[in-house]
């Protein structure tokens, strides 16, 4: 069952990076992961009343909620870090960056988690990925390319975050109903997200936001949870190094959407990283 939420995990990430591109058009990046985060609380919140679990919420011990404040703020870095690559960046570079963050999702699952079987080929796996990662990484001949190209930073920030978001959730939610992990973790990334908003003087933005922009980013928010309740079911009742890579699949699908949607084509070069990324990821995710 975990590995069954591992891909839906992939195939509702796919979907929300499609719907936030559409709903960042026009709109500050910020003020979208702040809506976004709403609507994933209410969502997450919402199933954590229909599987019953809020009762639970007491016998949460300190280190258990620790480690869920520590993810969900590390998701927020990522989050804000991601949104902002997305805006100024195509879909197919900065989604095979942040998925570079499973490279150091399975050394930190390695080292801190002891998950030491097939040790050398998810390393092999690993070098696989971050080749095809580079790969796809390629600048673009137009003016502004200066301006353009600083998604790079961004999408990498927002992989290295990512990748302690899945360690620091592991720890966190390993005694605590998936759910109810999910909700309290998003209730720190909207807290993290409302501060930037604020320290960067747009909340005054919220009332600017055009009707189908936020229509979009809504959908996100949702995707989005549904992504978050499949992967955090697996990250708990699963292994981190093999979940995470199938989550990471979600790449095919952000891509293939990108082509339609946006006409977001891949060079030859690019392809071929791609299928070194698909390569090394389903290796990790069959044997690892």
């Amino acid at each position: 069952m975990w590995i069954v939420m591992a891909i839906l995990s992939a195939f509702f990430a796919g979907v929300t990076s499609i719907l936030a591109k559409c709903g960042i058009k026009k709109t500050y990046s910020d003020i979208a992961t702040f809506i976004r985060t709403i609507v994933i609380l209410i969502f997450s919140w919402f199933m954590v009343f229909i599987v019953d679990s809020f009762h639970t919420i007491s016998s949460i011990d300190t280190k258990s909620f620790i480690f869920l404040i520590l993810s969900g703020l590390s998701t927020g870095a990522s989050w804000l870090c991601y949104f902002k690559a997305l805006s100024i960046g195509d879909i197919n570079k900065v989604v095979a960056i942040d998925k570079s963050s499973i490279i150091l999702t399975v050394l930190f699952a390695i080292v801190i988690l002891k998950e030491t079987n097939n040790v050398l080929l998810k390393i092999g796996a690993t070098i696989l990925i971050g080749i095809g990662t580079f790969m796809m990484i390629e600048k673009k001949q137009q003016k502004g390319t200066n301006i353009k190209e600083s998604f790079i930073i961004y999408a990498f920030l927002s992989a290295i975050f990512a990748a302690l978001t899945s360690i620091l959730a592991k720890i966190g939610i390993s005694n605590v109903e998936s759910n109810l992990g999910t909700a309290i973790r998003t209730f720190f990334v909207l807290i993290m997200a409302f501060v930037v908003v604020i320290y960067n003087g747009k909340f005054n933005q919220l009332k600017k936001i055009y009707i189908k922009e936020l229509i979009f980013i809504c959908l996100s928010g949702i995707a989005t949870g549904a992504s978050w309740l499949c992967y955090y079911y697996a990250i708990q009742k699963g292994i981190v190094s093999v979940v995470v890579p199938i989550d990471k699949l979600s790449i095919l699908f952000s891509i293939t959407f990108s082509y339609i949607v946006f006409k977001e084509s891949l060079t030859k070069k690019a392809l071929l990283g791609l299928c070194l990324i698909v390569v090394g990821t389903l290796l990790m995710a069959l044997y690892g």
